[in-house]
């Protein structure tokens, strides 16, 4: 029995941290993405880009106060990519799924 193979996006430790954040809130502005993950804006700002591109968050431009406000909310197509990357976790750390 081999292992599952890890996705790529969510197989790096930013990216993933950010999508860990996000499932288990409604939406998040780049403000609580920053703090919560203790990165630098140039970094949260490269990986939401890519996580927006592989489809797997959603990613909206408002004003709050009259600052532009970026808030990310996950995708389906996220939400199921993470869930699958934690189970293949959960198969490398000899784990039964489910």
């Amino acid at each position: 029995m081999g292992f599952a193979p890890l996705d790529p996006i969510l197989h790096n430790q930013l990216r993933l941290a950010i999508m860990s954040l996000l499932v288990s809130v409604e939406e998040g502005d780049f403000n609580f993405l920053l703090e919560s993950t203790g990165a630098t804006r140039g970094n949260v700002s490269v990986q939401i880009t890519k996580l927006k591109e592989a489809g797997y968050i959603l990613v909206k431009k408002r004003f709050r106060n009259n600052y532009p406000n970026t808030v990310c909310s996950v995708t389906a197509k996220g939400l199921k990519a993470f869930e699958a990357y934690v189970l293949a976790l959960k198969g490398y750390l000899g784990q039964q799924a489910g």
